[in-house]
């Protein structure tokens, strides 16, 4: 079940950034035409490109899509700011309540401003509690306020309405740990009515607050976001400490160019250096704290490097039994880019001739008028063949996930957890069987769209599934120290 080509950016999910509206663009913009080019652009690659409108197992998928269109074509007839243009574009991307079906920003072209009534809320188990507040108002609800309603609409309802309706998936912890902290911020949404007042829970008793709008710029927003959350400033590494090899690995990017592809091949040259080294320690940690997403092949170069590339071939899971991919000519155009990247600049010679095979499959489907190229040889049995008797690796191995794993390294948690990985730390993201993204910019120019391309058949984690840990911390998810002191008393 092999990952290449997932790009840059695309698993983070973030919205256009708001910059300060400081001098009124040169020429005035026409946001109606502008969203309704880009929107029907939007809807085209989908319909040209994903597998989902063709996919015999989702018929709600085109429905589901036109129904967007539907209504970002109607909300583009009031359009005349660049945050109705946004947010109209976010909310089709949302409906699809899939994490590979992208909206990013391109540049500065949109300025947004942010307002807030001077607090922001985090998601604590099935809670939204005051975790930032300004300074000095005494019109905000304290820290720890846990909030029942606001204008008569209770805490989940609102954050689903306000928040999940513009980010999609938010019947994830993942999402709703990400975004929560968004409810009391408005980013020139012209869609959501302004909140008026607010019921909390304190200490003192059940109380309303008034909201008092006001801007606030992207700055300072930034760092009351940073108090709702750990740092998170998450780096590559190998080394050991107190009896345990700890692998740090934030990013998976397959990208021959990318700083993930340098750290990580330097990361897999230092495990082949010093094999000696696994019989020197008790305990494997292998950290995805911050990783996204990008080439399921670093997962199993990793794999092989603890438990052995035989273990890893006899034991590793079950995947999709097949894959469906969409031959369409932007599509194929893709993985001929891939591929000529890859040989320019020396990559793996199984990510080559994966690409070349995908590449002549693709292209005699679309030759035949095929819905799909259909892939029998990526499906993966579950058991190899017969290995050795024990890993190379023979003491515990720990793989550490946050809310933030997705693509990728979901496929790194399922092969580890399937040679014998105990998952500790947070629940993961997920993600839908359709995958393989492809990017587009769209007609303005001040937006990319990501595109899956194909899909898994028979994938034993199911459809938004994620992966849920065996130990979770309740602690700071950045506190290393923590972390280890923790992991050992396991």
């Amino acid at each position: 079940m092999h990952r290449i080509l997932l790009l840059a950016g695309l698993i983070a999910g973030t919205a256009f950034a708001a910059q300060a509206q400081d001098t009124a663009p040169a020429t005035p913009v026409d946001w109606k035409a502008r969203l309704e080019a880009d929107v029907t652009a939007f809807h085209a690659a989908i319909m040209d490109s994903h597998p989902g409108p063709v996919d015999p197992l989702n018929p709600g998928f085109r429905p589901r899509a036109e129904a967007g269109l539907k209504q970002a074509l109607q909300r583009a007839k009031t359009v005349h700011t660049p945050g109705g243009w946004w947010w109209a574009l976010r909310a089709y991307q949302a409906a699809f309540d899939d994490g590979h079906v992208q909206l990013y920003g391109i540049g500065d072209g949109a300025r947004l401003n942010n307002s807030w009534p001077g607090f922001l809320t985090v998601w604590t188990g099935v809670n939204q509690v005051v975790a930032a507040r300004q300074e000095g108002r005494t019109d905000t609800p304290p820290m720890g306020a846990k909030l029942i309603s606001c204008d008569g609409t209770k805490a989940g309802p609102l954050a689903e309405q306000r928040v999940g309706a513009f980010r999609g998936r938010w019947f994830l912890e993942s999402q709703r740990v990400t975004y929560g902290d968004l409810l009391f911020v408005n980013t020139d949404n012209p869609y959501l009515k302004p909140l008026k007042a607010c019921r909390f829970a304190t200490e003192a008793g059940a109380k309303t607050y008034r909201l008092m709008w006001t801007q606030i710029s992207n700055e300072d927003l930034g760092k009351y976001r940073q108090l709702t959350r750990p740092a998170g400033n998450y780096r590559f590494g190998l080394r050991e400490t107190e009896g345990t090899l700890w692998l740090s690995a934030p990013g998976f990017n397959g990208n021959t160019q990318s700083d993930d592809y340098r750290e990580l091949t330097a990361l897999i040259a230092a495990l082949k250096a010093d094999p000696a080294r696994l019989n020197r320690v008790g305990r494997v940690v292998l950290d995805l704290r911050g990783n996204g997403g990008g080439s399921s092949q670093w997962g199993y170069e990793i794999a092989r490097q603890i438990w052995g590339g035989e273990w890893t071939a006899a034991h590793e899971a079950k995947g999709a039994d097949a894959v469906d991919w969409r031959p369409s000519e932007a599509n194929i155009a893709t993985i001929a880019a891939f591929v000529a990247d890859q040989k320019a600049n020396s990559g793996s010679v199984e990510a080559i001739q994966w690409g070349e095979r995908a590449l002549a499959g693709m292209k005699a489907a679309r030759d035949k008028g095929e819905a799909y190229w259909h892939d029998a040889n990526e499906g993966e049995a579950s058991q190899g063949p017969a290995g050795p008797q024990a890993p190379l690796f023979k003491g515990r191995v720990f793989v550490l996930t946050d809310t933030s794993c997705g693509s990728a390294c979901l496929d790194a948690v399922d092969l580890w957890k399937a040679l014998g990985a105990v998952q500790v730390g947070r629940e993961t993201s997920a993600d839908t069987l359709y995958m393989e993204v492809r990017d587009q910019t769209l007609p303005s120019g001040m937006a990319g769209i990501g595109v899956p391309m194909k899909v898994y058949r028979g994938r034993p984690r199911g459809n938004n599934e994620p992966q849920r840990p065996a130990h979770v911390f309740e602690g700071d998810m950045s506190d290393d120290a923590a972390l280890l002191t923790w992991i050992k008393g396991l």
